[in-house]
């Protein structure tokens, strides 16, 4: 058995589809997890996770991606500030997508803008990952203490209009943020490989999560995005990510190249 037979169990199994991710990057997550695990064949490891959903959910963990951190890519956020938050501002109400949120400090850094910008009571935040354990971790909003160092310093870069420390409380090692900013999200698992589209959205934010799928499942994935936002609605990519070479190239305009930031056009 060799590791794209593996995936295919998986896919006919669960409908977890990791067969368009880029493979030298998913290859190696693989193998790191089976060293971890002290397990010598795909054979092996296939056995494992088809029969026990337990640890199937191990192996999707360590599949996917979960480092970040809070205002990461501080220009980025400043971008959001003075160029998307006021197009937003003309919206009634406001949907927006956080695809492959991980374990939630782009959730917080989200609500923290809107709600210093004013328009956190109109907007709801829609926050999906393929990892349930990190969508838990986002729902607890606890994160260890010493992360607040440099989540502060992002913060201030990107504009920041307050103490960051009103937003969390530390106790015993680690950071507790103010359960207020999570009112208007909504966690659920998402598959960008095989789950569709499920709402109309004014921003979609999906950052450094591309760059780990082959350019085909890429070209899927926009056009979900393209999909999923109304006319005129803003899409943020990773800063090496880009529309530039793939098919929906032509149906956005740059607000921000250096941030891939993108209108759709109507």
């Amino acid at each position: 058995m060799n590791l794209e037979k593996l995936f295919l169990n998986l896919k006919t199994k669960y409908g977890y589809d990791f067969t368009e991710y880029a493979d030298s990057s998913i290859r190696r997550r693989v193998e790191h997890f089976m060293k971890q695990e002290h397990i010598h064949t795909f054979e092996e490891l296939s056995g494992k996770i088809i029969n026990n959903e337990e640890y199937l959910e191990l192996f999707i963990q360590s599949l996917s991606v979960t480092v970040t951190e809070m205002f990461r890519d501080p220009s980025f956020y400043l971008s959001l500030r003075e160029k998307v938050l006021t197009r937003l501002e003309t919206y009634p109400v406001c949907k927006i997508w956080l695809a492959g949120c991980a374990t939630g400090e782009e959730v917080f850094s989200m609500a923290i803008l809107l709600q210093e910008t004013g328009i956190y009571s109109r907007c709801m935040i829609y926050a999906t990952d393929i990892n349930q354990q990190s969508l838990l971790i986002a729902r607890q909003g606890i994160y260890p203490l010493d992360t607040m160092k440099k989540n502060i310093s992002n913060y201030i870069d990107s504009g920041g209009r307050k103490s960051f420390s009103e937003y969390f409380t530390a106790n015993f090692g680690s950071a507790l943020m103010q359960q207020s900013l999570l009112t208007n999200v909504v966690f659920s698992p998402h598959n960008l490989a095989v789950d569709k589209s499920f709402n109309e959205f004014q921003l979609i934010v999906c950052r450094n999560v591309l760059i780990y799928f082959n350019s085909e499942l890429q070209s899927k994935v926009l056009d979900l995005f393209y999909e999923s936002l109304c006319p005129l609605g803003t899409l943020a990519l990773g800063n090496k990510e880009s529309l530039y070479f793939t098919s929906q190239k032509n149906n956005f305009t740059e607000l921000d190249s250096k941030e891939k930031i993108y209108i759709r056009k109507s």
